[in-house]
């Protein structure tokens, strides 16, 4: 028989407890990253170059990190860039943004502000119209408390 001390201590832990096992977890992990990227460029061996990324070594906004991506096209009917996949490793969503273009944009360059939970690797990715895809990777140290994911 369950003694009334041992009652109150149970029920007292419970909310405690029932927190531990049931708060989901929003961190992300690079394989979610690496998942990501296959579903969206499919099972293709990106190549490395072509890819330029600016983005702050170090910041305390992880809300928001500007970054400037810009690939090597000449933007022709012949040679360009058909979308830019923006991902980050360590997002509840690694997927942050996808950018379409064409040649009448003239430059393959985005440049935009994304949240990053913490310290982590920006995947970007582009899709070029023959069917290559290339890829390259930027750190951002993210200090001075929480980013902007959690």
């Amino acid at each position: 028989m369950i003694e009334r001390r041992e009652l109150m201590l149970w029920l007292a832990a419970f909310p405690v407890l029932s927190l531990l096992v049931f708060s989901p977890v929003a961190n992300g992990a690079p394989r979610d990253a690496k998942q990501r990227l296959k579903l969206l460029i499919g099972e293709k061996k990106p190549a490395k170059g072509r890819i330029k990324i600016e983005l702050p070594a170090v910041t305390d906004q992880g809300r928001f990190v500007p970054i400037k991506v810009s690939v090597d096209s000449p933007m022709s009917d012949e040679d360009y860039v058909k979308a830019i996949h923006i991902i980050a490793e360590r997002n509840p969503s690694p997927e942050v943004a996808s950018f379409y273009l064409s040649p009448a944009n003239g430059r393959a360059e985005i440049s935009t502000r994304i949240r990053l939970l913490k310290t982590q690797v920006v995947l970007v990715a582009a899709e070029m119209n023959d069917g290559s895809t290339y890829l390259a990777k930027g750190r951002s140290k993210i200090t001075g408390g929480a980013g902007g994911c959690g």
